[in-house]
């Protein structure tokens, strides 16, 4: 690395040719240019601008010098694009190539308008040579306006960096020791929430009043008097008790059992009803 020796150590330096070195190499003062210095060609390359493609410089170009896309000079635009093109085709004839193809294109469009236009039908427009470029460099500018857009984006690895924490981990967990009583208590607990939790399953009991009609008259068959609580069976459940007390007063309604009582407060006593024959 070669680079201009500082002024604060001209004292430093040896009593040689009025004691100024031309640079310094790796530190150290140099007196005299290398004799075997060589620099590439290809090393001192001054680019002024950089294009993207055939289009883009069309565009720099139209815009540098605020022509109407719309109705561009050809012949002006078509020059300095050639002056452009010859230029980069000095150094990068692969690069050139398809610039070269757009120049022709060009050409082919200035003598296009060059010739008179074509007969077209009345109230129809002639068809203008530059169309399809204009059309093609109005796509290119919102893509490239789209691009800029994008581009205003923050990102992540250009404008932001994502945070990343690193924990180190065993690669075998580690679980804790778990205590006999605390292993019991657990199991007692869900042994009671267990009993806690009962289903009450609801059934349907097909129950006829007709047919404990017939069994309170065959409980009466034969007797003079049947208390009223004997009638009843409370082993068998509410329901067939309230089907039973039914029975007895459809009974009692057609007149073919009497209910009596002898006083008051006294036991209530179910006989069949008389009939003189």
């Amino acid at each position: 690395m070669i680079e201009p020796a500082p002024m604060s150590s001209i004292a430093d330096m040896p009593d040689v040719v009025d004691q100024v070195a031309l640079a310094r190499l790796y530190g150290e003062p140099l007196f005299a240019m290398p004799t075997d210095l060589y620099i590439p060609p290809d090393a001192l390359e001054v680019f002024l601008e950089a294009f993207e493609g055939p289009l883009d410089l069309l565009l720099y170009l139209i815009r540098k010098q605020n022509f109407n896309i719309l109705d561009i000079p050809m012949a002006g635009v078509t020059r300095q694009y050639l002056v452009y093109v010859e230029e980069i085709r000095s150094r990068n004839l692969e690069l050139a190539a398809e610039y070269l193809l757009m120049a022709a294109m060009l050409i082919e469009i200035k003598s296009r308008m060059l010739l008179p236009p074509k007969k077209v039908a009345e109230g129809q427009e002639a068809e203008d040579p530059r169309a399809e470029l204009v059309r093609r460099l109005l796509e290119y500018e919102q893509m490239k306006v789209a691009d800029a857009r994008l581009n205003a984006v923050p990102q992540i690895g250009r404008d932001v960096l994502r945070g990343q924490v690193y924990i180190e981990q065993s690669m075998q967990p580690r679980f804790p020791d778990v205590n006999v009583v605390d292993l019991q208590e657990a199991w007692a607990d869900i042994v009671k929430r267990a009993k806690l939790i009962q289903h009450h399953t609801i059934t349907r009991e097909e129950l006829s009043v007709r047919e404990h009609m017939s069994i309170v008259l065959r409980q009466l068959q034969g007797r003079r008097f049947v208390e009223f609580e004997h009638l009843f069976d409370p082993a068998r459940g509410i329901p067939v008790l309230i089907v039973t007390f039914i029975a007895l007063l459809e009974l009692a309604k057609e007149t073919l059992v009497e209910v009596t009582q002898a006083e008051a407060f006294a036991p209530i006593y179910v006989r069949l009803a008389y009939s003189p024959t």
